[in-house]
């Protein structure tokens, strides 16, 4: 079965990847970017509305 991944960019550096929803923090919790370590909440790095509502759902 394949896991669902949630794309991410960062609003820094814009480093593109992806995560699975349960290996990153809640939507409104801090995130770091492991490019440049910016720090926001993790909501703020989703690529689009359709990945921040799976990791809303799935986080």
């Amino acid at each position: 079965m394949d896991e669902t991944s949630i794309q991410l960019l960062c609003p820094e550096c814009t480093k593109d990847w992806q995560r699975t929803p349960t290996d990153l923090p809640n939507s409104s919790e801090l995130f770091h970017c492991p490019n440049c370590h910016a720090s926001r909440q993790t909501s703020e790095f989703t690529r689009t509305d359709r990945d921040l509502r799976t990791l809303k759902q799935l986080g």
